[in-house]
């Protein structure tokens, strides 16, 4: 099993660098084991760029092994200078815990968190660093690791023109303590992390091999960064990055980031991201390549994605949106739901009072004059919350007004205006 879980892996294209393949597949072979991913709890969400690390994790405990999740409630103070140019802003302790609060409802929707058998533990790294005085700090693993060293890792010798503090010059060391602290007392053996950790990661393996006298057997894998195929940052949109949490990034707009996938990224986003088989995977290949219009493999990604971080009533009423929006009946949504669907499109504030929909039209800015609004209406073009309107002396009044609110207008096939009363 555990053969078939590395060349899954790499077939999914999740491996990247590895300290010791063999090393790692013979201790696989050998055992269930104990592995960790650190999260830093630098935001009270994590974005999806932080999650495919996570996911990888995941796979390991779907084939027997257990995961740690470390939150870094003592590192989250330093800040990792990883892919970074300043320093970061430091965060109080009353943040960090907050922030920790909202990553550790994301991880439950992850993971399986069973008391027994492989159940995944989450562990703060300010149990055991947070106590450790400075005198203890450099006596006992300061001593571990020559500066040399250290100025070699990427993440450092990459701000040496720019400055590092001695603060995120000693993050990497940090870490190291983090995976010895893991391998002592949860019997922990792999870390697994980004691309931009690999530094961090050897770093623990270093402070492993000088603080035990036995042959030590702890290894540690990279992920290689997510791109697009044009080149462009993934997890980005034009609102920003995408979160997992639903009040930051809808379920709506998470399920549409997925669903508008390219289809030249589509196949490697569900290997990385779904936990959907070889066979699966490959038969949306070849609807990608034969039926490309059916887009069976960005609903499919969107499907799995939304579900796994929301739910599955969350993924149908981002279906419902979708639904309505592609067929223009709205009314099959709620005031909630449309609120969701439109809050990027144009909108414009009126004064709360019934209106003749001729002037609310010229007035709001989406017809040109009273005569092309008349055309609109004329010619069945414009429809309020869903429902068509064509009659000239229509009123919009109390009725169209969602939540005594709000109003959207559609001009055509897809021209949509929200109107707010005030």
């Amino acid at each position: 099993m555990t053969n078939e879980l590395l060349q899954d892996l790499e077939w999914r294209g999740l491996l990247y660098q590895q300290t010791d393949a063999e090393g790692m597949a013979k201790l696989l072979e050998e055992q269930s084991v104990s592995l960790y991913c650190g999260v830093d709890p630098t935001a009270d969400s994590m974005h999806i760029g932080h999650i495919v690390p996570l996911l990888t994790l995941r796979r390991f405990q779907k084939a027997g092994h257990r995961p740690i999740l470390l939150v870094g409630g003592a590192t989250g103070m330093i800040g990792d200078p990883s892919g970074r140019s300043e320093e970061r802003q430091l965060q109080t302790v009353e943040q960090i815990d907050k922030n920790v609060q909202g990553i550790r409802s994301q991880l439950e929707r992850i993971f399986d968190f069973a008391e027994d058998g492989n159940g995944a533990q989450l562990v703060n790294n300010r149990d055991w660093i947070g106590n450790m005085n400075t005198i203890e700090f450099l006596r006992d693993y300061g001593k571990l690791i020559n500066v040399n060293y250290m100025l070699a890792k990427d993440t450092i010798a990459s701000r040496l023109d720019t400055g590092i503090s001695f603060t995120e010059f000693a993050y990497t060391l940090i870490q190291g303590i983090d995976y010895n602290h893991l391998y002592n007392h949860y019997n922990c053996r792999i870390q697994v992390g980004g691309s931009d950790q690999w530094g961090n990661i050897t770093t623990g393996l270093e402070v492993i091999r000088k603080t035990h006298e036995e042959e030590t057997k702890a290894f540690g894998i990279t992920i290689p960064l997510v791109t697009k195929a044009d080149g462009t940052k993934f997890g980005k949109t034009a609102g920003g990055a995408v979160w997992l949490d639903g009040k930051k990034t809808s379920p709506y707009e998470f399920y549409q980031f997925w669903i508008n996938a390219a289809d030249a990224d589509v196949v490697k986003y569900l290997k990385i991201f779904t936990f959907l088989s070889r066979e699966e995977i490959e038969a949306l290949a070849v609807s990608v390549e034969e039926e490309p219009h059916l887009r069976k493999a960005q609903k499919a990604l969107a499907e799995e994605m939304t579900r796994l971080i929301h739910g599955q009533e969350a993924l149908e009423q981002a279906i419902r949106i979708t639904a309505a929006l592609f067929s223009g009946d709205l009314k099959a949504l709620s005031a909630d739901e449309m609120k969701d669907a439109f809050k990027d499109i144009p909108s414009i504030e009126m004064a709360k009072e019934d209106k003749n929909i001729v002037d609310l039209l010229v007035e709001a800015g989406i017809s040109s004059s009273k005569r092309q609004a008349r055309e609109d209406v004329s010619n069945g073009a414009i429809s309020v919350n869903g429902k068509k309107v064509t009659d000239l002396q229509y009123v919009v009044d109390g009725q169209d007004r969602l939540e005594d609110a709000f109003s959207i207008i559609r001009r055509g096939k897809k021209k949509y205006h929200m109107v707010k009363f005030i």
